[in-house]
């Protein structure tokens, strides 16, 4: 397939795919791939959020970012790696970098049980009781969008629309509400620190409700940063470095960033809430055989999830 550049993201309605035409639901599919070979990047509406919902999760975390340090580093908990609960200012770095990013943000994980998976128990924030109800509402609508964007995934990949199913069923999936907090004193911050660092996100796909102010940008194929926008009904679903793995680097998980504002809004925050959509540990990453040809040889080591992410979280300061 050729290159195409993109001059914004595509924008895709999934209730074609979930209820459409069979024609319908082709041609979703059909975009859905050419998008990911190229920016891996889309925009997608009828996913599956209410604007009820979306504004009662934010409201909360405001409400808990809100707190005093003192307070928020009472649900921080070193043992997990942030895995759950709160991550303090600037703990986070990019790959590759040193200096942290400008934001502070708290981890929600699996709310399924499942006799077979060991992940540590959500951390629930006694001042902010509502946050427990809306946090686990939007992790498991995501978690289903997510599940239906996989399936149209696996069909682009001429693989079972269910080959995912099992892989992340109960998967190790994270919701982020993500504060960058306000710089009072912007002189006093390292010289190269941004809200967030240009990186690649580590999972199979990322799904992002509307953040609250401009400034995430994706690196086009010919070196040009363009900014991401949704309109109000839609969230934006990229590619992950497990699945760009997964697929020998047939779809692109493609590099992002967060700019800082310009200096008049420095003293202003911004949120966003992101849905890390993980497998379970124990998935196989080897290369599809199906992305592997002559053309595109093996790219990859063979590596488990598990063993994928439990390097990441070191590679970024998390563990």
């Amino acid at each position: 397939m050729a290159d195409k550049l993109y001059d914004s993201i595509p924008s895709l309605d999934l209730d074609h795919f979930v209820n459409g035409t069979p024609e319908q639901k082709d041609a979703f599919v059909e975009a859905l791939g050419e998008a990911y070979n190229n920016i891996g990047f889309v925009a997608i509406k009828n996913h599956g959020l209410t604007d009820q919902l979306q504004n009662n999760l934010y409201a909360s975390i405001k409400k808990f970012f809100d707190l005093p340090d003192a307070v928020k580093q009472q649900y921080e908990n070193p043992a997990l790696s942030g895995q759950r609960g709160y991550i303090g200012k600037g703990k986070e770095h990019a790959k590759g970098r040193q200096t942290g990013d400008l934001k502070e943000f708290f981890h929600i994980g699996q709310v399924k049980k499942d006799p077979h998976t060991t992940y540590p128990d959500n951390i629930w924030v006694e001042e902010v009781p509502e946050l427990k109800q809306y946090g686990k509402e939007i992790y498991t609508t995501l978690e289903n969008t997510g599940r239906k964007m996989l399936q149209a995934i696996a069909l682009y990949l001429r693989l079972d629309s269910n080959y995912f199913e099992d892989k992340v069923h109960c998967g190790n999936s994270i919701l982020r509400p993500i504060h960058y907090f306000p710089i009072e004193n912007p002189e006093e911050i390292p010289e190269d620190a941004v809200r967030a660092a240009e990186h690649g996100d580590i999972n199979l796909i990322t799904l992002l409700m509307g953040a609250s102010a401009d400034g995430l940008q994706v690196l086009r194929k010919d070196g040009k940063w363009i900014a991401i926008t949704a309109l109000p009904n839609q969230i934006i679903v990229n590619v992950g470095d497990m699945l760009e793995r997964l697929t020998n680097n047939r779809l692109k998980s493609t590099i992002h960033r967060v700019v800082n504002p310009p200096k008049a809004l420095m003293k202003t925050s911004r949120y966003s809430i992101p849905f890390f959509m993980h497998p379970r540990a124990e998935m196989s990453l080897s290369c599809l055989n199906g992305c592997i040809t002559e053309e595109n040889p093996k790219q990859y080591d063979d590596v488990t999830a598990g063993e994928f992410l439990d390097q990441r979280l070191k590679e970024i300061g998390l563990k």
